[in-house]
Formats: structure tokens, C-alpha cells, sequence
């Protein structure tokens, strides 16, 4: 697909699930936002094993990884139900447990188990801080915030990099990716945050904007790379083939993974 079809499809696929997403988060309860971020973690996480198992049949590893990505996830949506202490040692026994029944060589044992565990927590726990963003008073600014300033940072690291890339950021592990690619980034995300502010959000000052609109793009940004070091680990371009023009889901989130998280203690531990 040459590169002028493939910007096309990816607007096009952009153009029509924004409003969708808009809608959900805007209108909807808190609890209706839960199956989406729930149903984007397992595709992701089903991709990221897929990385690592590539073809293989692994039900067992699958059915356990997205069942304790999903217990997670709803660990996160309803706090205190189950302590989380005991969550993350049954997740864990659970790991260990299955590689004795799982037919497996045993040689593969320690890699495999170190997978299933990291893809839970790459994935789920990282994640399920939006749902802890959502659940907060003023959550649905606050996810518009984020997904505003980490797509907005993606998109402007994509046409600078694009328009005016000429330095290898980091050549071995994402060749398209340029450092001006990078500044572009920043600069693009800080000023969605400034808008954001006077557009949705005058609780945060102009201050908060400028810091975390340079710490979402650039921590985005590393999120990013991030995951093309386990592509390219894995030999593969895109994580997947979910979304037309876009690659995997995983491909689509993999920027959220560091963002949510940041964002969420900024908001709670500095903004209170």
C-alpha cells in the first residue's frame, strides 16, 4: 500500500470512530466505558502473545493470560473487592501452576511464564488506569485530556518525522523514527494541552499544560519505541491487522500503556 493510500485509510478509520468514542465517554456512565478499555486490553494483550508464541496453539496460555488480564481490569473498576495482594498471588500461583499440565518443553517454562506474567502487566495494569481516571469527578475531561495530548503528540511526531525527518532517533530498534519526528511530538502535544485547558479544562494552569504536555508526548513516545523493541524482537512490522491503515491494536495503545499511568498520579498525587 503506497503511503498516500495508507494516510488516507488511516484519517478515514480515524474520522469515523472518534464520534463513537466521544459519544461513549461523554455521554455514557462511568461503568458503560469499563467493556471498551476491558475489550481493548485483551486484543492487545492477545497480540502481544501472539509476539511471542507466533502461531503456536496455546489455549491454555491464552485463556489464562486474558482471564487474569480481565481480573485485573476489574480489580481496577471496583477497588476492594478482592485485595489486590491476593489478586496479583493468584494471577502469579496461577502462571506457575499451569506449566506443570500445559504440554509444554519444559525448557520453555521460565520464558513462557515470564510472558504470561509481563503481558498482564504491560497490558492490564497499565491500562486499567483509565479506568481509574474515569471513575474520578472530573474523569471525562480528564480522558479527553490524555487522549487528546497522546494521539495529538502521535500524530504530530508522525507528519513531522514524515515532512522533515532527517535524524535516526533510534536506527536500531524503529528506523522511521527521526528525532525531529520526536520534537515535533512535543511541540504538538503541549499545544493540544494548552487548548485543551481554554477549551475543557481551565482547573489545570498553564503550567500543568506545558509540563504535561512535554511529559505525556515524550513518555508517549517512549511507549512507543518501547513496543517496537518487542516487534522487532518478534520479526513483525505491526503487532496486528485490527484496524485498517493502523496495524493492531496493540500498535494503537502501546503510547496509553505510559501515558495513562502518568497521567493518573500527576492528577492525583500533584493536582490532588
Amino acid at each position: 500500500m503506497t503511503d498516500k493510500r495508507s494516510d488516507i485509510l488511516r484519517v478515514s478509520v480515524a474520522v469515523l470512530f472518534i464520534p463513537l468514542l466521544y459519544v461513549l465517554i461523554r455521554y455514557l456512565p462511568p461503568h458503560a466505558f469499563f467493556p471498551l478499555v476491558v475489550g481493548t486490553a485483551l486484543l492487545a494483550t492477545y497480540e502481544f502473545y501472539r509476539l511471542h508464541f507466533g502461531q503456536e496453539r496455546i489455549p491454555l496460555e491464552l485463556a489464562l493470560g486474558l482471564g487474569a488480564t480481565g481480573l485485573v481490569l476489574a480489580g481496577m473498576q471496583w477497588p476492594g473487592v478482592v485485595p489486590d495482594q491476593l489478586l496479583w498471588l493468584l494471577i502469579l500461583s496461577l502462571v506457575l501452576i499451569t506449566r506443570l499440565f500445559s504440554g509444554r518443553d519444559p525448557k520453555r517454562a521460565m520464558t513462557d511464564s515470564a510472558i504470561l506474567l509481563f503481558g498482564v502487566v504491560y497490558i492490564g495494569l497499565t491500562l486499567g488506569h483509565l479506568l481509574l481516571i474515569r471513575a474520578r469527578e472530573d474523569g471525562v475531561f480528564l480522558i479527553f485530556f490524555l487522549l487528546l495530548v497522546t494521539w495529538g503528540a502521535d500524530t504530530g511526531a508522525y507528519t513531522a518525522g514524515k515532512t522533515l525527518g532527517r535524524t535516526k532517533l533510534a536506527p536500531v530498534i524503529s528506523p522511521n523514527k527521526t528525532v525531529e519526528g520526536f520534537f515535533g511530538g512535543l511541540a504538538l502535544g503541549t499545544a493540544l494541552a494548552l487548548v485543551a485547558r481554554s477549551w475543557f479544562l481551565p482547573a489545570f494552569t498553564v503550567g500543568d499544560c506545558v509540563v504535561l504536555g512535554l511529559l505525556l508526548a515524550g513518555i508517549g513516545a517512549l511507549g512507543d519505541l518501547a513496543e517496537s523493541a518487542l516487534k522487532r524482537s518478534a520479526g513483525v512490522k505491526d503487532s496486528g491487522r485490527v484496524i485498517p491503515g493502523h496495524g493492531g491494536i496493540l500498535d494503537r495503545v502501546d503510547s496509553l500503556l505510559f501515558t495513562a499511568p502518568l497521567f493518573y498520579y500527576y492528577v492525583t498525587l500533584i493536582k490532588h
